[in-house]
């Protein structure tokens, strides 16, 4: 095979990968939209129970979850916590550094605040 062969054979593949793909997501478009009638399902009889059903839902995709998202947040608390137990030293430093850098242009930030007063009051 030579490199104009492997060219048009690539590129067939990729038409073909990406029509295969358009497919797909276009028969997952059609599976997912679905139409409604806003007048119907919220009008003042059936707002309260919509609302109701909403709210039941959420509370049982949330306890369902609850166990999962704890977890989750203990595991980000450790991490948290181990990582500033082995940095602690660098953050200390960097700390420093930081509010030095910040003294210095509080400093400087005073001398041209008391320049302008100054040239405010004359």
């Amino acid at each position: 095979m030579n490199l104009e062969e492997l060219k048009k054979l690539r590129q067939e593949k990729s038409l073909a990968h990406k029509r295969k793909k358009r497919e797909y997501y276009l028969k997952k478009k059609d599976v997912v939209k679905k139409e409604y009638n806003y007048e119907i399902e919220l009008d003042n009889e059936n707002f309260s129970s919509k609302i109701k059903e909403i709210i039941k839902a959420q509370k049982s995709y949330l306890d369902s979850r609850k166990d999962i998202i704890i977890s989750k947040l203990n595991d980000y608390k450790n991490k948290k916590k181990e990582y500033y137990e082995l940095n602690k030293e660098k953050r200390l430093e960097y700390d420093k550094e930081y509010r030095d850098k910040k003294k210095e242009e509080l400093k400087e930030y005073r001398k041209e605040y008391y320049k302008k007063s100054k040239e405010n009051k004359l």
